[in-house]
């Protein structure tokens, strides 16, 4: 696993809305996503990353090896790459993100598992 896949700070962490990815603002401004941006593209746009990410996350999972373990199956996050994700993402992307992303044919399934009242 290549260390950029792992968050350098522990402070002012996010976590993809579309992958649930863990970096810090900084992290996701400055490489992307490393699943999911040939999609949402937050290289190098900080509103990007403010859109696509959420600072409201549930728990972590760092997984290194996907094809060892039961986790990346569970999470639904096998066919990603290695790194440090979320367990849950409270949050939406915005309605004109998620039409782009259907008109590419990408599924978007929220992580957010807040209650909803």
């Amino acid at each position: 696993m290549a260390l950029e896949m792992v968050p350098k700070d522990l402070q002012y962490l996010q976590a993809c809305l579309l992958c649930s990815l863990v970096k810090t603002i900084d992290e996701f401004e400055y490489n992307g996503c490393d699943n999911c941006d040939v999609y949402l593209q937050m290289k190098g746009n900080r509103e990007m990353v403010y859109d696509c990410t959420s600072s409201s996350f549930d728990g972590i999972i760092a997984m290194m090896s996907l094809e060892d373990s039961w986790v990346p199956k569970w999470q639904r996050v096998s066919n990603f790459k290695p790194g440090v994700s979320a367990v849950s993402v409270t949050g939406h992307l915005l309605q004109e993100i998620v039409r782009e992303l259907k008109s590419r044919g990408v599924a978007y399934k929220s992580g957010d598992t807040a209650i909803k009242t």
